[in-house]
């Protein structure tokens, strides 16, 4: 079992930088897959980012070049800095833990309660 606590999100405005984070607890963090995905008022859940225990990263086209996705074991930690945010990127925020799939993408075992981001002037 493991519990993720998210946070570091906030109401930012178009061009800022927000940087979250999500604590990891309960079990053996470093052989986890993460990764944060997002939900937009009427929108689906996406993914954003994921880090796979072995560090390679991957990230949604809408936020290549803008979003990095790190994780420091020793902490049991996940980062996501968010840089050059725009209103599009409004969503709350969830943090993920599970496994990269051999065939592409991941399979989300737990999740955080999320943390809202809005991005507005």
């Amino acid at each position: 079992q493991v519990h993720l606590v998210e946070s570091g999100g906030g109401l930012v405005q178009p061009g800022w930088s927000l940087r979250l984070s999500c604590a990891a607890s309960g079990s053996i963090f470093s052989i986890y897959a993460m990764g944060w995905t997002r939900q937009a008022p009427g929108k689906q859940r996406e993914l954003v980012a994921g880090i796979t225990s072995g560090g390679s990263t991957n990230y949604a086209d809408s936020v290549k070049g803008r979003f990095t996705i790190s994780r420091d074991n020793a902490k049991n930690t996940v980062y996501l800095q968010m840089n050059s945010l725009k209103p599009e990127d409004t969503a709350v925020y969830y943090c993920n833990a599970g496994y990269n799939r051999n065939s592409g993408g991941y399979s989300w075992l737990y999740w955080g309660q999320g943390t809202q981001v809005t991005v507005s002037s």
